[in-house]
């Protein structure tokens, strides 16, 4: 298996492999922390999966071995003569050369439950989930090797210094869960961060009740550009939002909350209640 370090040199050197900065490319070598990934996502044989980034396919030949069906999305062109190679055994895995943010996941199942797995490259860790939380994607979750900074922002909770628009918009469309610690040694080439595995879970319903998401998210994100500021203040200069601070600190009032109060103490439901004070 790929997860012997010997063999995914051996493979990178057979095919003349180089390592490309610009996909942030950094393949596991370590079957303990794949197995503990194939274990937080739930996998079994009537799972579906999509996988995002398989490299040279490491992640992808257990999941092949345990899931239903494998679509493995690679952006790297160098990538797939590989993948054609390494995963030939497996008939239940598709291999897909395309840019997952530009891909129609919905249609790639055709209505049927699926599940996202993925190590993904830190550069691009935010705008993938965000995309697919986002856009309604119908994963049952998302299970991805990230940053273990970015998986730590995700679950933190207000008042802490981790928590920030990323963790109210993960927490808004789901219920993280993180499943593991991930040194740098389990990767090759070695990351100079420690990594972490996250389970997303998909809400079926949101967690709060929100008449305009839209405006509840620009909220958020005027209370974390400026976080020394008031939350009045953040919010009033905030390009987009037209509220004045007297506005902003009377619908504070409203709902008890201090006007001099900065966003990072408010918690998700306090950021539906504002946004709802200033919705028809």
């Amino acid at each position: 298996m790929l997860s012997d370090p010997k063999e995914t040199i051996r493979v990178i050197q057979e095919n003349n492999f180089t390592f490309r900065k610009n996909y942030g490319q950094n393949f596991l070598i370590d079957s303990h922390v794949i197995d503990k990934i194939i274990a937080a996502a739930e996998i079994d044989k009537d799972t579906e999966v999509l996988e995002i980034g398989p490299g040279i396919g490491t992640l992808t030949q257990y999941l092949a071995e345990v899931a239903k069906t494998v679509k493995a999305v690679e952006i790297d062109d160098k990538l797939i003569p590989i993948l054609e190679k390494t995963l030939s055994e497996y008939d239940n895995v598709e291999i897909i050369h395309g840019d997952i943010l530009k891909q129609d996941i919905a249609a790639m199942f055709d209505g049927r439950p699926f599940k996202i797995v993925a190590n993904l490259p830190y550069y691009i860790t935010t705008p993938i989930i965000m995309n697919l939380l986002e856009s309604h994607v119908p994963a049952e979750s998302i299970t991805v090797m990230i940053q273990k900074e970015v998986a730590e922002r995700m679950q933190a909770a207000p008042g802490s210094k981790d928590y920030g628009a990323l963790s109210l918009a993960v927490q808004y469309y789901s219920e993280p869960y993180l499943a593991a610690n991930v040194p740098p040694n389990c990767f090759m080439p070695r990351p100079n961060v420690g990594s972490a595995v996250i389970r997303l879970k998909r809400r079926v319903e949101p967690p709060v009740d929100v008449k305009d998401e839209k405006l509840m998210f620009s909220m958020i994100r005027a209370a974390f550009n400026q976080r020394r500021k008031t939350l009045a203040n953040a919010i009033k200069n905030f390009e987009g939002l037209s509220f004045s601070r007297e506005e902003i600190e009377e619908a504070l009032g409203r709902l008890g909350i201090d006007g001099r109060i900065r966003g990072e103490a408010l918690e998700l439901r306090q950021f539906a209640e504002l946004a709802n004070e200033f919705t028809d």
